[in-house]
């Protein structure tokens, strides 16, 4: 991206200055939780333990989604599960209400465990 501006220049000039293109949050999230299994494994601990707090649900399906993403996609870890790709993309939708049987297979394929922690 190329931004004009006429300030800091002398009269009649204009500067020219490239800023790189805007990094796009949930790619450089994916890539981090991609990278590094430990992270990914705090991530989604951290979105279970605040699976009650208002919004905590989607934002929990969201953590899921993202450390799927990770470990090679929805395609990936169908396979690894035995699941349909619909079913995992329903169950993790929005709105999705997963039964703790497909979590457990969604986790298991994605490498990850689910471990319930005392509310304080």
């Amino acid at each position: 991206m190329t931004v004009s501006s006429k300030k800091g220049a002398a009269a009649g000039e204009t500067l020219r200055q490239d800023f790189p293109p805007a990094v796009d949050y949930n790619d450089m999230l994916i890539a981090e939780l991609r990278e590094d299994p430990a992270y990914a494994e705090i991530y989604l601990q951290t979105a279970l333990e605040d699976i009650y707090e208002p919004g905590g649900v989607a934002a929990f399906l969201t953590a899921l989604r993202r450390v799927i993403e990770a470990r090679g996609g929805i395609g990936e870890i169908a396979k690894k599960s035995g699941l349909g790709r619909q079913n995992i993309y329903r169950a993790l939708s929005e709105n999705g209400n997963p039964t703790i049987k497909t979590l457990t297979e969604i986790t298991r394929a994605a490498g990850v465990r689910l471990v319930p922690a005392q509310r304080s």
